[in-house]
């Protein structure tokens, strides 16, 4: 299917599309239906900016699309809590994934877990001479396995296959039956890591996510283990952006030396925040957001500068037109990490068509986490190696970049580089 989509142009006539209906109908929410339910697409960036600063008050998280999905493999994640629900599993959830910092408490073994499985993966690039999408991938598994479920379940793919078939499943959520006993299995595989962790005599940094679950206070009905399938399903997200940030830095010589100098710029001990390669995930989410429809439901009437929108009306937030087009104008179809680093972070973060984790009471609590992961696995892979892209040629520093980047189509030739 993505490699359908990136033949076909599919997102670059989307975002075409979006941009002719706001020119057409004016920057109000745009209502339509669909098999009797109404949505309203979100055109405007104050616009997406009021609906993410107003959820859950007036815009619930929780939609039929969401609930119908992710009820396949997370039936108690945050994300389909209801309102009495939510504050519990949310705090708990910055609790252990240390929301607001940019250095996780645990920031030094997971590092050096992440620094572990990169190293492992490029010694066998060095002796194929090539890195492709299911070499990262496997190694990336194993990485997150390990910083969210602890050491024990590093080469446990058995669960990971599990999680796709249940994904894979809530992609058809309509048409697609309950997979009950594959859940049930599923979700017993984590909750048997997270009482492992709790078990007397446990070893905590090598338990990684799991052990703090199993030692945070939590109140009755937040299921501390039941959150964590969704922590896995973001990771997921995660390695495409990274490996899609490898694809633009070998294909953008500039910025390359610029994330190069920083990855080599540090002692590979310990933790760092590396800025500029954080800006280079960030922008590899920019440009291919790997969620494409951020979708809220109003639960009473809504006014806009038009006039009302009725109650119970999902507003859809196409993320790849407001990160690409009139809204993020002066940004594009450019690949530029620059904007998220110390000195243009603020200007980013406060333009509101910009969204890479979204944003708001239900943003993405592990933001932090993720770009800690990404951005060290980034630095290890480019510290003393270079890459060169044998795919997607089209991926040039004079030219555009593509609104469409096939991950599992992508293919490097790897040279060892000092």
């Amino acid at each position: 299917m993505m490699s359908l989509v990136e033949r076909t142009g599919w997102d670059r006539r989307g975002i075409e599309k979006a941009r002719a209906l706001r020119n057409r109908y004016g920057p109000d929410p745009l209502p339509f239906s669909v098999r009797g339910h109404r949505y309203a697409l979100v055109l405007e960036p104050e616009d997406a900016h009021r609906v993410l600063s107003e959820t859950p008050e007036t815009f619930t998280p929780a939609t039929p699309e969401k609930r119908g999905a992710l009820a396949q493999f997370q039936p108690h994640g945050l994300l389909i809590s209801d309102s009495g629900e939510r504050a519990a599993r949310r705090s708990l959830a910055e609790d252990v994934l240390d929301t607001p910092q940019p250095l996780h408490r645990m920031a030094e073994p997971l590092t050096a877990t992440v620094r572990e499985e990169a190293r492992r993966l490029l010694a066998g690039s060095e002796r194929t001479g090539r890195l492709t999408w299911d070499d990262f991938n496997a190694a990336w598994w194993r990485t997150v396995r390990r910083i969210v479920l602890g050491d024990a379940a590093r080469d446990d793919e058995t669960l990971t296959a599990q999680l796709q078939r249940l994904r894979a499943a809530a992609n058809w959520s309509v048409l697609s039956p309950r997979r009950k006993e594959l859940r049930t299995a599923f979700l017993r595989r984590v909750r048997s890591y997270v009482e492992t962790a709790a078990a007397p005599g446990s070893q905590g940094e090598t338990g990684g996510l799991a052990s703090l679950v199993a030692r945070t206070p939590a109140a009755e009905g937040v299921d501390p283990a039941g959150q964590i399938p969704h922590w896995l399903f973001a990771y997921d997200a995660a390695g495409m952006a990274t490996m899609r940030a490898l694809a633009l830095l070998a294909t953008h010589p500039e910025q390359a030396t610029a994330a190069r100098e920083e990855a080599r710029a540090h002692d590979l001990a310990g933790p760092r925040e590396l800025p500029y390669l954080r800006g280079c995930a960030l922008e590899s989410v920019r440009l291919w957001p790997t969620t494409p429809l951020i979708l809220r439901e109003s639960n009473q009437e809504t006014t806009w500068r038009g006039g009302t929108v009725p109650a119970h009306t999902t507003f859809a937030l196409y993320t790849p037109y407001l990160h690409r087009g009139e809204p993020a104008k002066s940004y594009g179809d450019s690949f530029a990490p620059h904007l998220w680093t110390e000195e243009t972070a603020h200007e980013a973060r406060a333009n509101p068509a910009l969204l890479p984790f979204s944003s708001g009471a239900a943003g993405c609590p592990g933001e932090n986490l993720v770009l800690l992961t990404t951005s060290t696995f980034l630095e290890e892979l480019l510290s003393h190696h270079a890459y060169t892209l044998a795919s997607h040629p089209e991926l040039r520093p004079t030219a555009p970049v593509p609104a469409t980047l096939d991950h599992f189509a992508l293919r490097f030739r790897v040279h060892r580089d000092g």
